[in-house]
């Protein structure tokens, strides 16, 4: 396991952890969600027990990477950029892409823009829409975080925002999930380890026609590389309807429904672990 740190194209200093050495037929690079960091892969990675390279980033405002000076670029399209400069800083020049969610969408801007070092994708319970009623919900329980003072209190409140997509979830298991999320401060108290200014845009998001027309083109450029899209049987973000379209209109797609889950699976479930599995080892014997 090894630090990555780079800079992004406006002098953030970003961050990345690399699991697997950098000999591996394959590489893998990994892209959270909205309010999460790397840590939100380790579940997988562990599950997998592959021989391949996974390389999990904090995009910039999250975990270990720089806080942004400016609320406006934290967007999909300076987060793509990030990752594209991260690929050149490691002269990775093929990899494989898993997006969960605001990932998902950063996969669908790298493949647009620089679909020659693009292998392959999973999209994780996201697509060209967005539901509104899923969106609302992640901007209720991420655009004000507060800070609590002990472990028991983040797990409780990381299962009270979450339980809908978890609900099988354990003490322990959120108590983990708290670990990946929080951060501990200078003054002994726990915070949700992001930027609060991240989740600016979301209340200024406006779905209309002309969007989703642009968001299925840029759908579209994903094409050329195989693709498979994993969705929460219960999911608010990802509807059936929209998964469904998304496969038949990708000549190499494959969609995997994961039991009991809503937005957005971890990825570690015994469906996905088997689908993602599957398909990494598709790509790597495409390679």
């Amino acid at each position: 396991m090894t630090d990555i740190h780079y800079t992004s194209d406006d002098g953030l200093d970003l961050y990345a952890w690399a699991y697997g050495p950098d000999t591996a037929p394959l590489t893998v690079l990994c892209m959270h969600g909205l309010t999460r960091n790397h840590k939100d892969f380790e579940p997988m990675i562990e599950a997998l027990g592959s021989p391949y390279r996974f390389i999990a980033v904090d995009v910039r405002g999250r975990g270990r990477s720089q806080r942004a000076a400016d609320p406006a670029t934290y967007t999909p399209v300076h987060y793509a950029g990030d990752m594209i400069a991260l690929l050149n800083h490691l002269g990775i020049e093929k990899t494989a892409l898993i997006g969960t969610s605001m990932g998902g969408l950063m996969a669908m801007l790298m493949a647009k823009s620089v679909p020659e070092k693009i292998s392959g994708v999973v999209l994780n319970d996201v697509g060209p829409v967005v539901e509104a009623k899923g969106l609302a919900r992640i901007a209720a329980y991420a655009g004000a975080p507060e800070p609590v003072s002990d472990w028991s209190t983040a797990a409780a409140k990381t299962a009270a925002s979450q339980t809908i997509a978890f609900p099988d979830y354990k003490d322990e298991d959120w108590l983990a999930f708290a670990r990946r999320t929080w951060r501990e401060t200078g003054d002994g108290q726990l915070e949700l380890d992001y930027d609060a200014q991240i989740t600016k845009s979301l209340g200024e998001s406006k779905p209309s026609l002309m969007l989703r027309f642009a968001m299925w083109r840029l759908f579209n450029a994903m094409k050329p590389f195989p693709l498979l899209v994993t969705r929460g049987e219960t999911s608010d973000v990802l509807s059936p309807k929209t998964a469904k379209l998304m496969i038949k209109r990708h000549p190499d797609g494959k969609l995997v429904t994961i039991p009991g889950r809503g937005h957005a699976p971890m990825l570690d479930e015994p469906a996905a672990v088997s689908a993602i599995s599957q398909f990494l080892k598709k790509i790597e014997a495409q390679s």
